[in-house]
C-alpha cells in the first residue's frame, strides 16, 4: 500500500519529554555513584543494587560497621534515590494526566464509530462497528467481526460492571446486527458452509466480495465471548428467557463453528498468514469453556458434551505453540517469520481470568511463560525503530505487530503498545490479590530487568524483593502508556500506527480498536477485573486429539494430456488441499488417462477454492485463473469434473 508522506510532527504531551530527560539525569547520578570507586567491601552480602529508569532500590543488608567511605557512598545513593523517586512521581503524574485526558476522548472515539447514531459512522446499521471512518489510504470503512467483538466486549464489561448504565440499547443493537450478519452469504460460504469465518462486511450488513485473507476463525469465538458476558448478566437479572430467545442462537452458531473448525487453518488476526495462530486458538478455547458454562445455566445441555470435548482438544493443542528454547509463544506456525508477535500479548490479555492466578497453561498475564514471551516480543523492537534508539534495555519502547512487518513501512501501533501495558497491569492485579509473586527460570530474564540480583523463588508481599519488583513493574507499565502519550496528537485522536522514524500518526485515522485498547489498558491500570471465564484449575489432557469435524468424500477429476514424466496435482484453500502449497500438493492418479483423479476427505458444509498444477522435472505450472470454487455438501460425497485450462 502507498506509504503516506508525513505532514509534520504531532504535538505531544510535553511532560513526557521532560520526564525522559530527568530519567537520564537519574541514570547519570546512579552511574556516578557506582563508578566513582568501589562501593562494596568484605562483610557485606547480597550486595546488588538496581538503578532502573524510574527508581533505584537497595537490595542488600548491612552486616558490619560502615566505613566512612561507604557512608559517603550511601549518602550519594540516598540523594540519587530521592531524584529517582521524584522521577517516578512525575512519570506517574504524566500518565495520570494522560489517562484523565484520554479516557473521555477514547470512549467518544469508540461510540462515534458505531452505527447508526455514531458521529463518524454514517451509513452503518445499528450496532455495526466501523473499523475507521477512513475511506482511502487505507479504506477501512468496513466492519470486521474480530474488531467489533473486541470493541463490544469492552463496552459490555463497562455495562455489566455498573460503570456505564447507558449502554444497554447499544448492546442490544449489536445482538441484532450480528444475528443478521451471521445469515449473510459471503465468499467464505453460507451459515452452514463456513460463512461464519468471513472476516469483514460492508457497514450496511452486506457481503464484502473482493479478494481477502479468508477465512479468519477468531471472530466467532470473540463474538461469542462478548455475548456470553452479556448473557450472564441477563441471567443474573432473572432474564433467562431473553437470553434463550435472542442471544443464545447467535452464541450457539458461533460456538458450533468453533467446535467444528478450530483444527483448520485460517488467517491470523493481522490477515496475512494462513496457519494455526496462537491468538485464535487461545480465544477459541476460552469461548468454548464459557459457552459450556452458559449452556448449563440456561438448560441448553445438548451442546455440553461436544463443546467440552473440543475445548479439551483445543487446550491441549494450545500448549504446542510454546518455544522452550527461545522462551516465547510462536504466534503463527507458518508464514516464514520468527513467530515473535503482538499476537501473544493480545492473547494473554483477552483470556485474562484473575481467578486463575499466574497459571501458565492458560497463559495468564503474570505466568512465567507470558512474561518471558512479553520480554522477547518487546525486545524485538528496540533496535528497528528510530524512535526507540538510545532507550535503555530495561525501559519501555514503542511496539508494533512483529519485527518483519512491512505494512505502511512497518511501524509501532497504539493498540500493541497499550497491550504490553495492559498485560503488566493485569499481572499486578493478581500479584496484589495473592500477595506474592513467583520468579522461575523461565521468567527470570523478565524480572532481572528490574532487579538483576533476583533469583527464582516465591516472594511474599512482606519482602523487599516483592516491593521492589512490583513498584518497578508498575512504573514500567506506565512507561508504555507514556510512550503512546508522547505520540498522541494534542486533540487525542488515535490512528492505527505512528511513524517509526518520527512518531507521526499514520494509516487509518480514528481506528476504533486503538480507542478500545486504550480504554481496556486504562481499566486494567485502575485494577478493574472482569468476571471469571473458568480458567482456574484447568488440566491439560494427557492426549491431544485433532478435530477434523464432519467430512465428506470428494472426487476430483480433470482431463489433461501430459508428456512423459509430467504429473497433475491439486492444491487449494483448506488443510486437506495443503493450503495452496505447490510443494505439498496432492498427486492425482493417471489410471483413467487422460482423466486424472483423486478421492479425498474434505470438510462438510464448506466453501473452498482449488486449482490443478503440473509438475515436470521440478518445474511447476499452475492452470490459469480464476480459482475453481466448490461448496461441499453436509453429508455423503460429491464429484467435481474439469479440463485443464
Amino acid at each position: 500500500m502507498k506509504h503516506p508522506t508525513p505532514s509534520g510532527v504531532p504535538k505531544t504531551v510535553p511532560r513526557v519529554r521532560t520526564t525522559h530527560l530527568i530519567v537520564l539525569g537519574c541514570a547519570a547520578a546512579c552511574a556516578a555513584v557506582f563508578l566513582s570507586e568501589p562501593l562494596f567491601a568484605t562483610g557485606y552480602k547480597d550486595a546488588s543494587w538496581l538503578c532502573g529508569g524510574w527508581s533505584i532500590f537497595p537490595s542488600y543488608r548491612l552486616v558490619g560497621e560502615l566505613s566512612s567511605r561507604i557512608k559517603m557512598r550511601v549518602a550519594l545513593l540516598s540523594a540519587a534515590l530521592g531524584l529517582c523517586a521524584g522521577v517516578f512521581a512525575q512519570s506517574s503524574a504524566v500518565v495520570d494526566e494522560y489517562v484523565a485526558k484520554m479516557s473521555p476522548i477514547a470512549k467518544a472515539g469508540v461510540l462515534a464509530n458505531i452505527g447508526s447514531n455514531g458521529s463518524k459512522s454514517a451509513g452503518a446499521k445499528p450496532g455495526v462497528v466501523i473499523a475507521s471512518p477512513s475511506t482511502y489510504d487505507p479504506d477501512y470503512l468496513y466492519t470486521w467481526s474480530r474488531d467489533a467483538a473486541l470493541v463490544y466486549k469492552g463496552l459490555i464489561d463497562q455495562f455489566t460492571l455498573g460503570q456505564d448504565n447507558t449502554l444497554r440499547s447499544l448492546i442490544d443493537d449489536f445482538v441484532w446486527s450480528q444475528t443478521i450478519l451471521q445469515q449473510v452469504s459471503n465468499p467464505s460460504g453460507t451459515i452452514l458452509t463456513g460463512g461464519l469465518g468471513e472476516p469483514k462486511f460492508q457497514i450496511n450488513l452486506e457481503a464484502f466480495t473482493d479478494g481477502w485473507g479468508r477465512p479468519q476463525r477468531d471472530g466467532p469465538a470473540l463474538r461469542s465471548t462478548a455475548l456470553i458476558t452479556y448473557a450472564n448478566w441477563l441471567v443474573a437479572q432473572s432474564n433467562t428467557s431473553h437470553v434463550v430467545q435472542k442471544v443464545w442462537p447467535v452464541i450457539k452458531l458461533d460456538l458450533d463453528y468453533v467446535a467444528n473448525t478450530w483444527n483448520s487453518s485460517g488467517f491470523d488476526l493481522w490477515e496475512e498468514v494462513s496457519s494455526a495462530s496462537f491468538f485464535t486458538t487461545a480465544v477459541q478455547h476460552r469461548a468454548l469453556r464459557e459457552g459450556v458454562s452458559l449452556a448449563q445455566k440456561i438448560g441448553q445441555t445438548g451442546v455440553v458434551s461436544g463443546w467440552t470435548t473440543q475445548a479439551d482438544n483445543v487446550f491441549c493443542f494450545m500448549q504446542s505453540y510454546w518455544n522452550p528454547n527461545r522462551l516465547h509463544m510462536t504466534s503463527n506456525t507458518q508464514g516464514g517469520r520468527t513467530g515473535i508477535d503482538a499476537n501473544s500479548a493480545l492473547a494473554s490479555i483477552h483470556t485474562f481470568d484473575a481467578a486463575a492466578g499466574c497459571d501458565a497453561v492458560t497463559f495468564q498475564p503474570c505466568s512465567d511463560k507470558a512474561l518471558a514471551s512479553l520480554k522477547v516480543y518487546v525486545d524485538s523492537f528496540r533496535s528497528i525503530y528510530t524512535i526507540n534508539r538510545g532507550i535503555a534495555a530495561n525501559r519501555a519502547v514503542a511496539t508494533g505487530r512483529y519485527s518483519e512487518d512491512v505494512y505502511y513501512g512497518g511501524n509501532p501501533w497504539y493498540l500493541t503498545t497499550s497491550a504490553v501495558a495492559e498485560q503488566l497491569y493485569d499481572a499486578l492485579i493478581v500479584w496484589n490479590a495473592q500477595k506474592s509473586l513467583t520468579v522461575t527460570d523461565i521468567s527470570s530474564a523478565f524480572f532481572k530487568q528490574f532487579l538483576p540480583s533476583v533469583t527464582p523463588g516465591t516472594y511474599a508481599s512482606t519482602t523487599s524483593t516483592y516491593t521492589t519488583l512490583v513498584n518497578a513493574i508498575k512504573a514500567h507499565a506506565d512507561d508504555f502508556i507514556a510512550v503512546n502519550a508522547k505520540y498522541t496528537p494534542a486533540d487525542g485522536s488515535l490512528a492505527e500506527q505512528y511513524n517509526r522514524e518520527n512518531g507521526v500518526p499514520l494509516s487509518a485515522k480514528h481506528l476504533t480498536w486503538s480507542y478500545a485498547s486504550t480504554l481496556t489498558a486504562f481499566a486494567a491500570r485502575k485494577g478493574t477485573v472482569a468476571a471469571s471465564w473458568g480458567a482456574k484449575s484447568l488440566k491439560v489432557p494427557n492426549v491431544c486429539r485433532d478435530n477434523p469435524g464432519p467430512v465428506v468424500k470428494a472426487t476430483f477429476n480433470i482431463v489433461a494430456t501430459t508428456v512423459f514424466g509430467e504429473n497433475i496435482y491439486v492444491t487449494g484453500s483448506i488443510d486437506q488441499l495443503k493450503n495452496w502449497s505447490p510443494d505439498n500438493a496432492i498427486l492425482l492418479s493417471s489410471a483413467g488417462y487422460p482423466t486424472w483423479s483423486v478421492v479425498l476427505d474434505v470438510p462438510a458444509n464448506t466453501n473452498f477454492e482449488y486449482k490443478f498444477i503440473r509438475k515436470n522435472n521440478g518445474v511447476v505450472t499452475w492452470e490459469s485463473d480464476p480459482n475453481r470454487q466448490v461448496t461441499s455438501p453436509a453429508t455423503g460425497s460429491f464429484v467435481v469434473n474439469g479440463s485443464w485450462r
